[in-house]
């Protein structure tokens, strides 16, 4: 068929004895391919360039933020790594290891030795502590700012009974979770004690690395440290080691003490001497300092001071001369700009005539003047010889205001017809401010009063007292941990007045709750953010452009400087010299805010080698970060799906509880680590560790009261309910209450039945003869004001 022009074409058959060049006849040649335009590919062509040389500029800032870290942590002007040699059991001897690591850098040089020394062989610097087997306190303070913790193990010594590991005991496996807690620095194990012959040495290393290996992170190295040939190799290893540090050190500059000394100048306070090598960040002398366990301060100025162990001065392995380390030379001075300056402020000073008229209208002072004119024209009858003077002080039966038969209501209480407690309560009202401080006088069975809740200094308790308190506490424990918020309604006393701060909810997940209503005074004392998030990030910009700031401000990191810090209590500057000798004294810089008060929330759990029972609201000591602070927290549940929590009379043992305290702002990542001092003598013991949550006082916390009553009759979906009220008006109090059982049904109050508290219930189901029919309550509830902020404050 002819076509013509449109006639179809097919595609020639290709035959294996088809030519190469008729089989590439249909490719475009190369000289036509460059005159041919492709704007799309040319696009592609340069994002990939442009994607190609981003990726080659991030490696490039990755690669020169690395070598910049190594040679800060590293180098020969970097500050000594701290080598800590912590004992893992009491038999395993640490003094000696440390004698035959310092004679090795020391090249075996004697002389008066500093806490840092020099090894120009290592090219190292190097402070090696001795942690105290048994001492916690001691050991966690320097696990705070230990570089490298070298745990010891002897091979051939066996452990307690109380450890699980055959070559750590009880103390040094309660020391390792805590160092967990606080985050593991870079980490080494020094076996000891390994026979001599080849064989028995090789199957007793193999043994302990398996037994061992599960304690710790996975690139932890074992290390024979029998010889000095084998701490050598481990020197030279452990200089090349790129530091693994947490990230909660190195948001804060800091200071482990050398030396601490003071001078007084004739008053109560004091100049805290504090010189040290300067770590992690540059510190501004506008800066507050926190004083691990005494407190925030002011700098009164920074000296920086010629470095007493220099690898490029001193010969190899010299220490430094008593009469340098005296005298030391101080190359620059930095003084403190009041204009910038951070401000020393603790807590809010409230103005109490704040939102009062304060000034008297003119009808005020005309109605004013009147009663005047009318109480001086009144009579009085005042026995002979009675004075005007005497007479101004005699108070007449007319000027007494508020008498019983002004109350309102026929059984004595003042009705407010204000806001009511329950919703759809209509005339039932609230009792005034007088009828709920009495209320508070009434012994809560379920809380704690206040002299129940502290133990009083001057007050001197027998031994007997003392188990008997302590026995009292334990059974609340267990019944809490029975019947949890079940409480009884009083006997003797009506239980709208008992509970009267107490409300009802509908939903505890979806009922509102204002958090700014019926705030105690505290509130007025603290400080809130309107974003935290961005109060965060803005802290940390102006952190880092402080940081980077002019040299007559900012210390760089690394430097040996001495902190002259102003107005220490001589108390607490007597304590800090004699604590220096026993344990590090840690000198940290705060971020903008972190002195303020305000409410912490913490994520908390109970330390399992801790059995007393922790009680809501009693004194315990808070290690977060460097910082040490005392509180009175409130435990809570720690709630997903809820903006409410619900309040714990007890930190249970085995899961996260929050708890909310009033304590100095710190912004997160930081770690906590919680202690409870003891009666007696001994060190504060090792109660929680947890990590800090947020910052936030408009958290709501409730406190949930269950009332319970029980069944006398049934009659298909209604009952007369007794024993949870025991009289009628109660009843008619909190008939707006929803009730339910332990069953699973719910219903509400119909009524009252009787004179003895006895009510009718309707419920949405047939209730059984053997339920507890229940009622749920709630109160919000806040931490405790602490007595005192600080361990060394007494």
């Amino acid at each position: 068929m002819a076509g013509g022009s449109r006639a179809q074409v097919n595609k020639s058959h290709k035959t294996r004895f088809a030519s190469k060049s008729s089989g590439n006849i249909h490719k475009t040649s190369v000289k036509d391919k460059s005159k041919i335009s492709k704007p799309d590919r040319n696009v592609v062509k340069g994002a990939r360039a442009a994607r190609l040389q981003r990726n080659k500029m991030m490696r490039e800032q990755k690669r020169a933020t690395l070598l910049k870290e190594k040679r800060a942590s590293s180098g020969t002007t970097s500050a000594p790594r701290v080598i800590v040699l912590f004992g893992l059991s009491a038999s395993t001897s640490v003094s000696s290891l440390a004698a035959d690591l310092l004679g090795l850098l020391s090249n075996g040089n004697t002389g008066i030795l500093l806490p840092a020394v020099a090894s120009s062989e290592y090219r190292l610097r190097a402070t090696v502590l001795e942690a105290p087997h048994g001492d916690f306190m001691a050991c966690m303070e320097m696990a705070k700012v230990a570089d490298l913790i070298v745990f010891v193990v002897s091979a051939n010594c066996s452990s307690d009974q109380g450890s699980s590991n055959y070559y750590i005991d009880g103390f040094g496996s309660q020391c390792l979770s805590v160092f967990r807690s606080l985050g593991l620095p870079s980490s080494a194990v020094f076996l000891r004690d390994l026979p001599s012959d080849l064989k028995g040495r090789n199957e007793l290393k193999k043994t302990c690395i398996s037994s061992l290996s599960s304690e710790f992170p996975e690139d932890c190295k074992f290390h024979p440290a029998d010889s000095k040939d084998d701490l050598h190799k481990f020197i030279f290893l452990f200089k090349e080691q790129r530091l693994t540090i947490p990230h909660w050190r190195t948001q804060r500059p800091y200071i482990m003490a050398q030396k601490v000394d003071m001078v007084t100048d004739g008053s109560e306070k004091c100049t805290l001497l504090v010189t040290g090598y300067l770590r992690a960040r540059n510190l501004s002398v506008n800066q507050l300092v926190h004083v691990s366990g005494a407190g925030d301060f002011q700098l009164g100025k920074i000296e920086l001071l010629k470095d007493p162990c220099s690898l490029s001065v001193k010969k190899e392995g010299d220490f430094m001369d008593a009469d340098e380390v005296n005298d030391s030379q101080v190359i620059r001075c930095l003084l403190p700009d009041p204009m910038k300056q951070e401000p020393l402020l603790v807590e809010n000073i409230p103005d109490p005539l704040e939102g009062e008229q304060t000034w008297p209208t003119e009808a005020e002072m005309a109605e004013a003047d009147r009663v005047h004119k009318e109480k001086k024209q009144k009579k009085r009858t005042l026995p002979r010889g009675t004075s005007e003077y005497q007479a101004a002080w005699i108070v007449d039966d007319s000027d007494v205001s508020g008498s019983d038969s002004d109350d309102g209501s026929d059984n004595g209480m003042v009705v407010d017809e204000g806001e009511n407690d329950f919703p759809g309560q209509g005339d039932g009202g609230k009792f005034d401010l007088e009828d709920d401080q009495a209320s508070l006088k009434l012994r809560d069975s379920d809380d704690e009063s206040e002299a129940d809740s502290m133990m009083m200094d001057n007050e001197i308790l027998t031994k007997e007292q003392i188990e008997e308190d302590i026995r009292k506490i334990k059974e609340a424990h267990a019944e809490d941990e029975e019947f949890p918020d079940e409480v009884d309604a009083p006997v003797d006393g009506p239980a709208r007045k008992r509970f009267a701060k107490y409300r009802g909810l509908k939903s505890f997940r979806t009922s509102s709750w204002d958090p700014k209503e019926s705030l105690p005074p505290e509130y007025a004392r603290i400080f809130a953010f309107d974003n935290f998030t961005r109060t965060h990030k803005h802290v940390l910009s102006k952190a880092l452009d402080m940081e980077q700031g002019s040299i007559d401000e900012c210390v760089p990191a690394n430097s040996y400087v001495t902190l002259h810090i102003r107005e220490v209590p001589i108390h607490i500057a007597s304590k800090l010299c004699v604590l220096a000798k026993k344990m590090p004294v840690i000198a940290c810089g705060l971020l903008q805010h972190e002195s303020k008060i305000s409410v912490l929330h913490f994520r908390i759990k109970k330390h399992e080698t801790y059995s007393d029972p922790i009680k809501a609201k009693e004194e315990l000591i808070f290690h977060v970060g460097f910082r040490q602070f005392v509180t009175r927290p409130t435990f809570a549940s720690d709630n997903f799906n809820s903006d409410k929590h619900k309040m714990e009379r007890f930190l249970h043992a085995g899961r996260y509880s929050i708890a909310s305290v009033y304590a100095p702002i710190s912004f997160p990542p930081l770690p906590l680590i919680v202690l409870k001092s003891r009666d007696d003598s001994l060190a504060p013991a090792l109660a929680a560790v947890g990590s800090l949550k947020s910052i936030d006082p408009d958290k709501i916390i409730l406190k949930k009261i269950i009332l319970t009553g029980y069944p006398q009759r049934v009659s298909k979906s209604k009952a007369a309910v007794r024993y949870m009220f025991h009289n009628p008006e109660d009843v008619k109090w909190f008939k707006p209450v929803e009730v339910w059982t332990k069953l699973g049904r719910r219903g509400r109050i119909k009524e009252p039945v009787g004179t003895h508290g006895a009510m009718k219930c309707i419920l949405n189901g047939v209730l059984q003869q053997n339920d507890t029919v229940c009622m749920s309550l709630f109160k919000r509830s806040y931490p405790k004001w602490p007595e005192r902020w600080f361990p060394l404050s007494t």
